[in-house]
């Protein structure tokens, strides 16, 4: 723990995090530039275990957090929680690999996008969602629900007469139904007999004075479509081939996103909302495109959570660089732009005095710059971006296999010379 936090309570360093990134993101001047850090697997390189123990170790997952957290102390952190891997395997999902199971065990998990929706089902979905997601988009993420696929369509006529009950028990009887059913209740029995120790997790970041960081997340339509429907692939094609269906799905599920209530705010009644913008980027369509097919829905969804009193806080992945004025349509104040690639340098010009920007240290350079190198970088942040306030200091993406005196280096120069 660094000089100047010595002798704190948890509770008097989380309530003094919280307004440091608070009052960051409401523009106002803190005592000092805020650092927030993701360790995600990184742990596991620092105390030096693999990263399948996320999975399969939770005694040693929870000993690599609790010295991790111990060593750097930034204001907030992205963290991952212990998630069984017994579980997961019961489940057999076809959307990720993870580490010892698919992927080296010292490397992080692997995302898999699937097309569950295919080209031709638009209608299939939209007419009838619930039937959609059930019997076709569950059965292909997931090996363990292969049998829903089986079931009759939700909307026949053959679920309200009086037999549907005798012969939904004679489809739950047959062998590999009922064997399917057992797998399902083996994962939901593994699950709930972990459930305990995911919240001695989140107990032990409260312990050292840790604030959450997140109460919530969303997805911009597209980036539902995207990432867990269509895949990037498919959507692509379908910009060109059938736009009317792109945008009608894009409006039908902004409209499912905004139905549900939002979570509850934290201890000090913050609601800080997490999303990525990951398709917008300029890597992935042109201006007409965006301007298209990703703004309208996204600028939707993002005007709503602000006026219901929550705070989005947005990870611009990729290259946002051409697109920044287009964030000074939202008002002022009112949310945190996280950035990957995209200039951060030009991002102050565009938004200074209007957001907060958060970023955007390279991961490249954490993981093979020097001490010095990583200072440096830091300096130039604090001094251009940080420049008024309006400034949280992080990496830009994630730090698993960054050296571990790299991101000290990030997390203390921070506190020492990001001082206003």
């Amino acid at each position: 723990m660094s000089k100047i936090e010595q002798g704190k309570t948890p509770e008097e360093l989380r309530r003094e995090r919280e307004q440091r990134i608070t009052d960051a993101i409401n523009l106002k001047i803190t005592d000092r530039v805020p650092v927030v850090c993701d360790l995600g697997y990184f742990v596991a390189k620092y105390a030096g275990i693999p990263c399948s123990a996320a999975y399969y170790d939770c005694d040693s997952w929870f000993a690599a957090y609790r010295k991790t957290l111990q060593d750097f102390q930034p204001d907030m952190a992205f963290t991952r929680e212990f998630t069984p891997g017994k579980a997961l395997e019961c489940l057999d999902p076809k959307f990720m690999k993870w580490p010892g199971h698919g992927v080296d065990p010292n490397h992080g998990f692997q995302a898999i996008e699937i097309e569950s929706l295919k080209d031709n089902e638009y209608d299939l979905f939209l007419n009838n969602p619930a039937d959609f997601m059930i019997r076709h988009h569950l059965p292909r993420l997931n090996g363990s629900l292969k049998f829903l696929s089986m079931l009759p369509e939700l909307s026949d006529t053959g679920w309200i007469e009086p037999w549907a009950a005798q012969n939904l028990a004679m489809f739950v009887a047959q062998p590999e139904i009922e064997a399917a059913i057992k797998n399902l209740q083996e994962a939901g029995r593994e699950l709930r007999k972990w459930q305990p120790k995911l919240e001695e997790f989140n107990q032990m970041l409260f312990d050292y004075g840790i604030p959450q960081l997140f109460q919530g997340g969303i997805l911009p339509p597209f980036d539902v479509i995207s990432h867990s429907v269509r895949g990037i692939n498919g959507t692509m094609l379908d910009m060109y081939r059938r736009p009317d269906k792109l945008l009608e799905m894009c409006e039908f599920l902004l409209k499912k996103s905004l139905a549900k209530p939002l979570p509850k705010p934290n201890e000090y009644g913050n609601l800080r909302i997490f999303m990525t913008n990951t398709r917008g980027s300029d890597d992935f369509m042109s201006m007409e495109q965006f301007n298209t097919f990703y703004w309208p829905s996204f600028k939707k969804l993002v005007m709503t959570l602000i006026e219901r009193g929550a705070t989005p806080c947005i990870f611009f992945e990729g290259n946002f660089t051409s697109r920044l004025e287009h964030l000074l349509e939202f008002p002022k104040g009112k949310m945190l732009v996280r950035f990957d690639t995209t200039d951060i340098f030009k991002a102050k010009e565009i938004l200074k005095d209007h957001f907060c920007i958060e970023g955007n240290v390279p991961s490249s350079l954490l993981q093979i710059g020097s001490v010095q190198d990583v200072k440096d970088y830091c300096k130039k942040l604090i001094d251009v971006v940080g420049k008024g306030g309006g400034y949280i200091l992080g990496p830009r993406s994630a730090t698993d296999k960054v050296k571990p005196e790299n991101l000290k280096a990030m997390i203390e120069f921070t506190k020492e010379y990001g001082r206003y």
